[in-house]
């Protein structure tokens, strides 16, 4: 029975349950631990009947009851042949080879894995891929991805913006464990209010995704998986010191309660309080803040029952203090004696997750997941005010079945969401209520070769949008070994939140105008976009090292968009499209195990992303369209103790970019049509003194790179010109840092 609870622990993980007609999980046993065990075979004795654990090391079989002898087996480890009485979930552990002198393997779990079985473009970032890096929080967490572009919205906030296909973050659905968590007021800092730490894995999903989720996602989706209670270290701290006198902390303290129950109690805290001004224009190149965040996560597990359930309760408040050098919030607020901005955000959120697996089906099995969150940001930028509220509730309820056997898989629920935005932008009120209620059905075929395919529609009933439907459809193919060819499509529709996703306009003089199209959301009407895209992965061995290479190929059509016009110096024009937009990514993206330890990683990104402004079509301002990505990784062996050396470099080379249109100001405030080129390259060092004591030192951006005058008219930031919105590069510099990580299992 022990085996059974374990692997339902594992399998219910996620509030999206799947089960198959027998399922199990496959693992390998390193240094006394027991590690999943992806590509083991797993078929029945005399049949043609096979299939191959992913990447977690879990499979699933078709099974009947004449079927009696499971076979296991994987290069380097011994041959299992089980015996199977019953359909009941199992849980197997492969012994090496080695143990019998003759012949040793090693292998390392991949830091980022992309997967030959999924019909999405789906792939998953570890824990270890996270450690490349500072990580800090889930903005800082894709330094190392080329999927996924990070650049500044402004030069005055600090707010980090992550882009995917060339879209901004509000076209992407970002969850956490599925729920989604970073939408409405939280879209601008969201990322950052994420703690590193806390996230066990990222799952990374381009082109439209799955209808369960909801109909917002455009470009993709990006969910991180928080670490468990049950699994987490018991003890864990982090600590965080860079040379620009940012401070960071982060202890986690776990512990079972009885046999059922695990909690978690995770806390993070960061500040900077010194102030910088490198390139000498009066402002500070990156606020002062101060951040508090605290989250209490309970897990149940039944297994006799098929019972896991998750509670997360969590509580953030975020303080950020912008501006001139010598503003002084108690004498300059509201006053043009200096010009400052104060950012401060209060948070609350609860999350409760429920799964069940029918004990006496397990095939059959039901998924319920709700949410809700209260943000509250005051906030002013010089002059000008902005203040939301935004309380949002969220429910999902998915039941998940076969039909005749498992290569046939079905999911149907129903979602409902609401909604309340209260905003306050200078002396003009802003206040709407969103709701929707809508059902979805969604249908997965995998031959348990070489194709896989999912089906899904869903349909909504929206309070401001009206009845609509929303059709998703991914199909994987693999015409030869170690091959995957994936195609993809779907619509999307949002509510383009215009003030709070772009709250970098107000870091500026600009006049805000809204052109009323008779839309329901402050005269506007709702984003609709398709997006469609191909994809090709192949594996491959040279020079007896694995590596593996993508191509990929997205396209995103709007029906319609909320365009976000800056090609006016002095006006920032919101309204609805008239005409195309469109964006085109293709990528190329190599990964080489170039020699034991070794890791290379490299990718090419090309971007076409074209909009009918009223001034006619142009690229995306500060959009680079071309992308150049090297991540090399070096670890050396893992001695007995547990100790080694984990070095890490990334080179990022950003093409030209072109600004919004100046030629309206004055001459000494107009900017050339395009950026310069911009490379910078990231540096850590890790050293790990045994499994529970590491320390890491690094350097961000060391070649010391940086944008001359970011800011337009600095000197007179009161005046028509100011504007603190033409970043394309580093402001601050080098930054270097030093960390420890200290763990009792």
């Amino acid at each position: 029975m022990k085996i059974y609870i374990f692997f339902c622990a594992l399998l219910v993980s996620s509030t999206i349950l799947s089960q198959e007609t027998l399922n199990g999980i496959v693992l390998e046993s390193v240094e006394n631990k027991e590690l999943p065990l992806p590509g083991a075979n797993v078929y029945w004795l005399n049949t043609t009947i096979g299939t191959m654990t992913d990447e977690d090391g879990k499979f699933s079989i078709p099974y009947e009851s004449s079927y009696s002898k499971l076979v296991i087996s994987y290069v380097g480890f011994k041959t299992d042949t089980l015996t199977i009485t019953s359909n009941n979930a199992i849980r197997h552990v492969l012994q090496s080879t080695s143990s019998l002198d003759e012949v040793t393997i090693t292998s390392r779990k991949l830091a980022t894995a992309k997967s030959y079985l999924k019909a999405t473009n789906t792939f998953t970032v570890s824990s270890d891929e996270l450690l490349k890096a500072a990580c800090c929080n889930l903005s800082e967490s894709f330094e190392t991805n080329p999927s996924i572009d990070v650049n500044f919205a402004d030069a005055v906030t600090g707010a980090r913006q992550i882009k995917m296909l060339g879209l901004r973050s509000p076209y992407i659905l970002i969850t956490n464990e599925n729920v989604p968590t970073v939408r409405g007021a939280a879209q601008t800092y969201g990322l950052s209010f994420i703690p590193g730490t806390w996230v066990e894995s990222i799952q990374i999903t381009k082109g439209a995704g799955s209808v369960i989720n909801g109909y917002e996602s455009i470009a993709g989706q990006i969910n991180a998986e928080l670490v468990k209670p049950s699994t987490d270290n018991k003890l864990f701290v982090n600590l965080y010191a860079a040379t620009s006198e940012r401070l960071e902390l982060n202890t986690h303290f776990n512990t079972k309660i009885g046999e059922k129950w695990s909690t978690g109690l995770y806390l993070h805290g960061n500040t900077l309080q010194q102030k910088h001004d490198v390139n000498n224009d009066g402002f500070l190149d990156m606020p002062l803040y101060n951040q508090i965040n605290v989250m209490n996560r309970w897990q149940y597990i039944d297994g006799e029952k098929g019972i896991v359930s998750f509670i997360n309760v969590r509580y953030l408040n975020d303080e950020k203090q912008a501006g001139q050098l010598n503003f002084n919030p108690d004498t300059d607020r509201g006053t043009t004696n200096n010009w400052g901005s104060e950012i401060d955000t209060e948070r609350f959120d609860i999350t409760a997750k429920l799964g069940y697996v029918n004990p006496e089906v397990p095939w059959q099995s039901l998924g319920f997941q709700t949410s809700f969150s209260h943000h509250n940001q005051d906030s002013y930028f010089g002059l000008n005010t902005y203040d939301i509220v935004h309380n949002s509730f969220y429910s999902n309820l998915v039941y998940n079945s076969i039909i005749s056997d498992s290569r046939h898989k079905v999911k149907t629920g129903v979602s409902f969401t609401l909604d309340h935005y209260d905003e306050g932008v200078n002396t003009d009120t802003y206040e709407r209520t969103e709701n929707s209620i809508g059902g979805f059905f969604e249908y997965a075929y995998d031959d348990l070769e070489n194709l896989t395919l999912t089906a899904g529609i869903r349909a909504d009933q929206h309070n401001r949008f009206g009845f609509f439907v929303t059709p998703r459809f991914h199909l994987r193919y693999t015409p030869w070994e170690k091959s995957a060819f994936r195609v993809s499509a779907g619509r999307g529709i949002r509510s383009a939140n215009i003030f709070a996703e772009n709250q970098n306009l107000f870091s500026s003089s600009r006049q805000i105008n809204i052109t009323n199209s008779g839309g329901k959301i402050y005269g506007l009407d709702p984003e609709i976009a398709w997006n469609y895209g191909v994809s090709y992965l192949q594996g491959f061995h040279l020079f007896g090292r694995k590596g593996d290479i993508t191509l990929d190929y997205y396209r995103t059509n709007f029906q319609n968009q909320v365009v976000v016009d800056w090609e006016n110096p002095f006006e920032i024009n919101f309204y609805n499209l008239n005409g195309k937009s469109y964006a085109n990514s293709f990528q190329v993206e190599l990964n080489y195990n170039a020699f034991e330890g070794f890791d290379l990683r490299t990718a090419y990104k090309f971007y076409d992303i074209k909009t009918d402004y009223n001034s006619g079509r142009l690229q995306k301002p500060l959009l680079p369209r071309h992308r150049f990505f090297v991540n090399a990784a070096y670890e050396t062996k893992r001695k007995d103790n547990g100790s080694q050396w984990k070095f890490d470099a990334t080179y990022n080379w950003l093409s030209e970019q072109r600004f919004p249109d100046t030629s309206l100001s004055a001459p000494q405030f107009q900017l050339p049509v395009e950026s310069t080129t911009v490379g910078t390259l990231n540096l850590q060092v890790t050293k790990v003194f045994s499994p529970k004591f590491e320390i890491y030192v690094g350097g961000e951006n060391v070649t010391n790179v940086r944008q001359p005058n970011p800011i337009i008219s600095a000197d007179n930031p009161f005046g028509s010109n100011f504007d603190s919105n033409f970043v394309y590069g580093p402001i601050f510099g080098s930054m270097y840092y030093a960390g420890l990580r200290y763990k009792i299992k």
